[in-house]
């Protein structure tokens, strides 16, 4: 007897579940670490908040700290998406940034850094081990598949040929930085306008000190 594939429909509704089923656990997980603390949340307490089974938090997330920085990994998709599509002609550098503009511009799917209290989440993880070392496999992850696109755009091998990580770390990085500064602001719930402000202002700084920092820009004494 041949096996009945199930339709396109039907995997278009359990995709959309299980997207939901994350996206509550992740919710639950954040709110609950900045009610509690990250010492006094457990990954119980998150599926209870989520009003999902222990056992289904762990088919979506290793940890609790997994679970609330989700939104930096999608966030990181989303760039890497957008970094993809940019023009072949573009620059690595160039076409990053672009992805970067364009995913903090997308008002149909707001970036996850400037919901409500997420500020306050990112400058929770600057402080607290656990959620910091998760944030940082989240992000090295990320930058990987960076690296591969950029690799691609080039037409070279990133294992052998130092431009495509360089550049990444070096555009990946001033994201960063502006959300570092971001997230240590003042409004704990400000919104997309003055992280977008920033992230230019530092991709401006990069620019122009790297134009600087050329040989040939300088008289060595």
């Amino acid at each position: 007897m041949t096996a009945t594939k199930p339709s396109t429909t039907t995997e278009d509704r359990r995709q959309r579940k299980a997207r939901q089923t994350r996206d509550a656990l992740a919710t639950a997980a954040c709110d609950l670490i900045l009610e509690r603390g990250p010492a006094a949340t457990t990954v119980e307490a998150i599926a209870e908040r989520a009003d999902v089974t222990r056992r289904t938090f762990s088919r979506h997330f290793a940890g609790k700290e997994d679970a609330a920085l989700d939104f930096v990994r999608r966030d990181g998709d989303r760039i890497n998406a957008l970094l993809r599509s940019r023009p072949a002609h573009e620059p690595p550098l160039l076409a990053y940034r672009r992805a970067v503009r364009d995913w903090l511009a997308d008002q149909d799917d707001p970036a996850w850094h400037v919901r409500p209290r997420m500020r306050r989440l990112l400058a929770l993880a600057d402080t607290e081990p656990d959620l910091f070392a998760a944030y940082q496999r989240i992000r090295v992850d990320a930058q990987e598949e960076s690296i591969r696109i950029v690799a691609d755009r080039l037409g070279t091998d990133d294992a052998r040929d130092v431009r495509p990580a360089a550049l990444v770390d070096a555009a990946a990085g001033v994201l960063i930085a502006a959300l570092r500064l971001w997230a240590r602001g003042g409004d704990p719930d400000s919104g997309a306008a003055d992280l977008a402000a920033l992230v230019e202002r530092a991709y401006d700084a990069l620019t122009s000190e790297a134009a600087a920092a050329t040989p040939d820009s300088t008289t060595e004494e």
